[in-house]
């Protein structure tokens, strides 16, 4: 039976769903309630350089306002602080605690965990195919950190 170019789309949407609920229930399970995609890859982003605001926003693909609304929940929670420039006393620099490094490592241990029920579920030898496959037709760094952005995206203007 063939599918259609759409059916695919939801099907990889689909898994990538199914990963992603399951991990942050777990992440809940192991006590962070609070964690929600979006905050992984706003940690993500600001452990890789993102030290504002507009920075934030611009590489997450979302406004500067939605980017300060993420970082106030993630300093709420004590996954994020800002630190005085030592350049300039008048700006303050984005950083990712270590409470946010710990869930960081638990979200990557979770995923792993996930992956092997996927290998018990349909064998080593399929899911190898499938990770060899989805590699060669997305390539190696198959998402960049704006997926939220670009998710929320109405007619190519992000939000």
């Amino acid at each position: 039976m063939s599918r259609s170019g759409a059916d695919l789309a939801l099907l990889l949407l689909g898994g990538f769903r199914s990963l992603v609920d399951a991990a942050t229930a777990e992440l809940a399970r192991r006590g962070y309630e609070d964690v929600r995609p979006v905050h992984d890859f706003a940690m993500r982003a600001i452990a890789a350089g993102a030290d504002s605001a507009s920075e934030l926003g611009r590489r997450l693909s979302v406004s500067k306002q939605a980017a300060a609304k993420t970082i106030a929940v993630l300093q709420e929670h004590g996954y994020v602080e800002r630190d005085t420039d030592l350049l300039d006393a008048r700006r303050k620099r984005l950083r990712v605690t270590p409470l946010g490094f710990e869930v960081l490592r638990q979200g990557e241990a979770i995923f792993d965990e996930l992956r092997d029920q996927w290998e018990r579920q349909i064998g080593s030898e399929e899911l190898a195919n499938l990770e060899r496959h989805l590699t060669a037709l997305v390539g190696a760094r198959p998402i960049r950190l704006n997926a939220p952005g670009w998710i929320a995206q109405d007619l190519g203007e992000p939000v």
